[in-house]
């Protein structure tokens, strides 16, 4: 039977935080404010890992100047973004883990709070087809079609990414209480509500309260950049 790995992306597979990143390359590059976009990413990051983001506050941050540019120029400076940063994120240690459920048979799916536009090129560097994520809106159902600035669907964070899932299983007759085994890698104790709903927790380079929450449990710790 269909086993599922489910990964977070930000400091689980990649050592970084794309969206933090994200926001940074647009300020370096003088897509947005510098020092304000700056500024507000740098707050909203802290209260994430502080674990009191305004999830929708964030998001209307964010996705904001998605709304402002065509898809081709997103693409232009998404491309670049994936060169000058994100390629040089990729560590063997993150691939090797993919690859051993990948070679189990095991259903794998990344499962991030981080929109859509900024992590599928990164999800498929990993070699994984399969991505639930924030969805950013479209003004129309073309794939192409420019970015609204609202968010379509249930934001992919905290209690967000079990509704997600339930509703990606359900589309291939599948449930987290009839797999075999679920697993789910995650630094971050944002995910404790789905770390808590499959039959393998792993906490991977764990924030310091996801750690202890995990020592508590018995839960395994994995290191992937240590």
């Amino acid at each position: 039977m269909t086993q599922l790995a489910l990964f977070d992306l930000d400091h689980t597979l990649l050592p970084c935080d794309s969206d933090y990143e994200w926001g940074q390359f647009l300020a370096r590059i003088g897509v947005v404010d510098s020092e304000y976009y700056a500024k507000q990413n740098e707050r909203f990051y802290q209260d994430y890992k502080d674990g009191k983001l305004d999830i929708h506050e964030f998001l209307r941050f964010a996705l904001k100047p998605l709304s402002e540019h065509s898809r081709e120029q997103l693409k232009e400076w998404h491309d670049a973004f994936m060169r000058e940063v994100i390629s040089g994120q990729l560590r063997q240690q993150a691939i090797d883990l993919v690859k051993r459920h990948q070679d189990a048979g095991d259903l794998c799916c990344v499962i991030t709070a981080t929109n859509s536009f900024v992590t599928r090129p990164i999800v498929e560097s990993f070699g994984i087809e399969h991505l639930i994520a924030t969805e950013p809106a479209k003004s129309s159902e073309h794939p192409l079609a420019a970015f609204t600035g609202a968010v379509l669907g249930i934001p992919n964070f905290r209690e967000g990414k079990i509704q997600n899932l339930h509703d990606w299983l359900s589309r291939r007759n599948l449930s987290l209480d009839t797999l075999p085994r679920s697993y789910f890698y995650s630094d971050s104790m944002n995910d404790l509500p789905l770390l808590e709903k499959v039959s393998h927790p792993v906490a991977t380079n764990p924030d310091d309260r996801l750690r202890n929450e995990a020592q508590k449990r018995n839960w395994p710790i994995l290191e992937l950049f240590a």
